[in-house]
């Protein structure tokens, strides 16, 4: 269980604001930051990182406390079971994928744990080329490697696929919810894609000027709070035929299942485990076939 509950004055582009946020983050949950530019959702995970000192609160996981404002604990990053990964990589250019993996570890005893993220993240032939070789998607794995080779329990992610082209935004979404499923560690994932919070979330916490207004199951969430309006992609996982002629479609996005109702003409050539986008406007929902 990771806790927060911290406040920290910011200074926004509108003015002074305050960033004020209690939560509770279940083991093995993946939690979603949403919300507009500004709203404070990467300095909240610098605070619970241990990049950025809050003004006043706690932060825990487990019984571990890691930061308390009144007893003066501030425990350093580095001996916080927390890995992250920035938008920018933020890569060593002069060490081989696997110097980045093996420095990251701290020992050779975690050798084999390198080597096992190197096969899941398709980086095995790469493991010999320096950053500057790589192509941002293979860029971005190794860094998402690298947070993971010490089996943390917290990954906290800052936009990480945003970047990335669709192509390889939707691959690293597939290896994401593969490691987050291999290691079972806790995630907190700042995006602005709706799509991708569907696809990869269970729990979404919508930011607005430093506070949390809204929180909830994704697709309940953003169709709520757009008008009944989203689009997210995911994958079928069943095709049932209805009464009435039609065919109910359920799509798998991440943690949330969308079902959604389209005729025989509609679904003649949908397949089990075909990708496809889930269009909902007010009461109409359709699909898109990618």
């Amino acid at each position: 269980m990771i806790r927060f509950k911290v406040r920290k004055m910011l200074h926004a582009s509108s003015g002074p604001m305050l960033l004020s946020v209690e939560e509770e983050v279940s083991e093995g949950e993946f939690v979603a930051l949403y919300g507009p530019s500004g709203a404070g959702k990467t300095t909240l995970l610098r605070m619970i990182a241990g990049l950025t000192a809050p003004d006043e609160g706690t932060v825990s996981a487990g019984a571990e406390c890691w930061y308390d404002s009144r007893s003066r604990v501030n425990l350093a990053t580095r001996r916080r079971e927390l890995g992250f990964v920035f938008q920018d990589y933020a890569l060593f250019p002069h060490m081989t994928v696997r110097g980045n993996l093996e420095y990251a570890a701290g020992s050779r005893d975690r050798s084999a744990v390198a080597d096992e993220l190197l096969g899941m993240t398709d980086l095995r032939e790469l493991a010999d080329r320096f950053p500057g070789a790589l192509s941002g998607g293979q860029q971005q794995r190794v860094a998402l490697a690298r947070a993971l080779v010490r089996k943390p329990k917290l990954l906290l992610l800052d936009e990480p696929l945003s970047a990335l082209d669709r192509a390889a935004r939707v691959k690293l979404q597939d290896e994401l919810l593969e490691l987050h499923a291999r290691f079972r560690m806790t995630v907190i994932m700042v995006s602005h894609d709706v799509a991708e919070i569907c696809r990869l979330a269970g729990r979404v916490l919508s930011l607005e000027a430093g506070a949390v207004v809204h929180r909830g199951v994704p697709s309940d969430l953003f169709a709520a709070s757009s008008g009944g309006a989203f689009t997210i992609e995911g994958e079928i996982s069943a095709l049932v035929k209805t009464g009435a002629g039609g065919i109910l479609v359920s799509v798998v996005a991440g943690a949330n299942i969308v079902r959604v109702e389209v005729t025989e003409k509609e679904g003649s050539d949908l397949r089990v485990g075909k990708r496809v986008a889930v269009t909902s406007e007010l009461l109409n929902s359709r699909i898109v076939k990618l």
